[in-house]
């Protein structure tokens, strides 16, 4: 089982989840062009592609799930709230999910996480290949639940959103309003709030932890890195960062 990333930030995401002969895309806020390309540098192609996971309608993670769906014939799935709040629901080929019941696709298992977040029905997912492999995907949340807490233990890889820093958002150039919906309840998560995760899920079977969605004005990577490295303490796994332009690349768990 393996993850990568086309790309992590508020111009775009996508993220890759594969085990055996079953891949999907979870998100996509590129163009169409653009996702060849980033596809192509991982070494898939468009039909490698199972089904297109949408976790909520904000345009950096749902921009390029039309196009790509109706020029390929991709399956997307998405919850009930995100399908009204983008408009998808007229689309053909979008099936509904529940944000509170497990399903399979090919080979893996997905757990839907719902999570405090500023849209209509926002969830966050965790993969299971095999029985064995678990790999969670945890961003564009606004705080910790106990759910969430409790659910992301026991992964063997997690992918995190450390979206601010909370002096630089402070200080940093958006506007009050949305310095307010960024920092709020149901915005995203500082680095200190992923930093109290990650010292609640760090375990020995946790191989990989990618940090990501990182801010380009409200957050820098080596702050962020810097926040994660302390939370974890001495961990023993490795640690990555997910950035804009190019991803991540595959990371596999066997």
């Amino acid at each position: 089982m393996r993850i990568a990333s086309l790309g992590s930030g508020s111009r775009g995401n996508g993220t890759l989840i594969e085990y055996e002969d079953t891949c999907l895309l979870v998100d996509l806020g590129f163009s169409l062009k653009e996702t060849l390309v980033r596809l192509a540098r991982l070494s898939k192609s468009p039909e490698d592609i199972n089904t297109i996971l949408v976790t909520h309608e904000h345009a950096d993670h749902i921009n390029g799930v039309s196009s790509f769906a109706a020029t390929y014939g991709t399956a997307v799935r998405m919850t009930f709230g995100t399908s009204q709040g983008s408009q998808y629901s007229k689309q053909a080929e979008c099936k509904v999910i529940s944000s509170h019941q497990p399903f399979t696709i090919g080979k893996i298992e997905i757990e839907p996480i719902p999570v405090p977040h500023d849209a209509r029905e926002p969830s966050q997912f965790i993969f299971t290949g095999g029985r064995k492999y678990r790999i969670g995907l945890l961003t564009d949340i606004g705080h910790i639940t106990p759910h969430v807490r409790e659910r992301y233990k026991n992964c063997d890889a997690l992918f995190l959103e450390c979206n601010y820093d909370a002096q630089m958002l402070a200080d940093g150039p958006y506007p009050s309003t949305l310095k307010t919906r960024v920092g709020g309840s149901q915005g995203h998560l500082s680095n200190s709030q992923a930093g109290e995760l990650l010292r609640v899920v760090k375990n020995d079977r946790l191989k990989y932890i990618v940090i990501g969605h990182i801010s380009e004005k409200n957050n820098n990577p080596d702050l962020a890195l810097a926040s994660a490295r302390k939370a974890l303490g001495n961990w023993r796994g490795d640690l990555f960062v997910a950035d804009q332009k190019t991803g991540f690349p595959w990371l596999s768990l066997g």
